[in-house]
């Protein structure tokens, strides 16, 4: 979605009910709350202004329900998410492993590349390909995997948007809320909102980019979870209890 929702990252590292305090914690909830605010309005308004000069139609309802989508979880994440969380993701972080740079990169475009690309199919095609109800019900997957996602945001007080060990910040393990039935879902949450976005969009050229967000995405977790087995204290007790990393019964 926006930049403030699915620019993820880091998610397996989770918080104990009384974890250590941050090093040099937030003063109040205004400065990184107003930074998430600017820097993700600005990356809906990015959204929404490719969906509409790549397409050339201001009328495109679907862009305008995107867009506004976008903004209100913006505002949404802001208002719910913990301060501290907050100000881990507002800014740049030290830290990040090097296969994990690159992964970054390509989930912060995909959203971009999957926008470009829905705005010049409807500019060539004209109009959706899709008919109006599986446009609109592209909706309720979108709704789930966004609130999924944030569900794990507000568990898991470490849902960096980097891998990294933040030792700073008393990194340790728990298994609240979507963490008691698999290990990454801030990336169940991403799989099971942006294959409805083309649909969204009435694009079937914007399943290709989509589809080739899965495989980067199932890589970061592999990889994640293997760091996080290595250097992350209890996780791999915590892995053997929670065996999937994200579907149950199947992986």
């Amino acid at each position: 979605m926006s930049g403030a929702v699915y620019k993820s990252g880091g998610e397996g590292m989770m918080t104990a009910p009384n974890p250590v305090p941050d090093a040099a914690p937030a003063p109040g909830r205004k400065a990184p709350a107003l930074l998430l605010l600017i820097k993700g309005s600005v990356y809906a308004l990015l959204v929404g202004a490719l969906l509409f000069l790549s397409s050339g139609d201001l009328a495109w309802p679907m862009a305008w329900v995107f867009a506004a989508f976008c903004l209100i979880s913006v505002f949404v994440n802001a208002l719910v998410l913990d301060p501290a969380l907050m100000a881990e993701r507002a800014k740049a972080r030290e830290g990040a492993k090097n296969w994990d740079k690159p992964i970054v990169a390509v989930i912060a475009m995909a959203p971009l590349v999957i926008c470009l690309v829905a705005g010049l199919d409807r500019r060539v095609a004209g109009g959706p390909r899709f008919l109006p109800a599986w446009q609109l019900g592209a909706l309720v997957p979108m709704i789930a995997g966004y609130l999924l996602t944030l569900w794990a945001m507000m568990s898991n007080r470490f849902f960096s948007a980097i891998v990294r060990i933040q030792k700073e910040r008393g990194h340790s393990v728990a298994t609240a809320g979507p963490y008691r039935f698999v290990r990454h879902p801030g990336y169940a949450g991403i799989l099971v909102f942006y294959p409805g976005l083309p649909f969204l969009l009435g694009s079937s050229w914007a399943l290709i980019p989509c589809g080739l967000l899965v495989p980067v995405l199932i890589v970061r977790t592999v990889l994640e979870d293997r760091a996080l087995r290595a250097e992350l204290a209890g996780y791999e007790e915590y892995a053997r209890r929670v065996r999937y990393r994200l579907l149950p019964g199947l992986w």
